[in-house]
């Protein structure tokens, strides 16, 4: 009686090389120091430091309507907003480079970038044929 067939060996190697870039990636961008980006309508709105260690509550003088919580273990995440879904308020905390969060009915972008390596001239995203 044969346990394994040759397919169920390649989908184990398949799911053993995710787990193990899945690790990687993480273990690499934990170690990036990071700042949150908010985007009013495309425009950048406000830069927060993520690793100062401070604990605020604060929204963008575009929206007043929209709450952000920055905690002081360099997380932040939307805490309160009047759109009818809040989407962005189940997004939950935001830490790590390449994480973000929208609301899309207040156009507020929440971003989190490398703290140096980020420019203006950056790709925010690709659209192809």
């Amino acid at each position: 009686m044969k346990f394994f067939k040759k397919s169920d060996i390649i989908i184990l190697i398949i799911i053993v090389m995710s787990t193990l870039f899945w690790i990687i990636y993480n273990f690499a961008s934990s170690k990036q120091s990071a700042k949150a980006e908010i985007y009013y309508y495309s425009e950048l709105a406000e830069t927060i430091d993520l690793t100062a260690g401070v604990e605020k509550t604060f929204s963008i003088p575009q929206n007043s309507h929209v709450i952000f919580h920055l905690y002081k273990d360099g997380t932040i995440c939307f805490e309160e907003s009047n759109c009818p879904d809040k989407v962005c308020v189940h997004a939950g905390k935001l830490h790590r480079v390449g994480e973000m969060a929208a609301c899309l009915p207040n156009g507020i972008v929440l971003k989190i970038v490398p703290e140096k390596e980020h420019s203006a001239d950056d790709l925010d995203m690709i659209i192809g044929k």
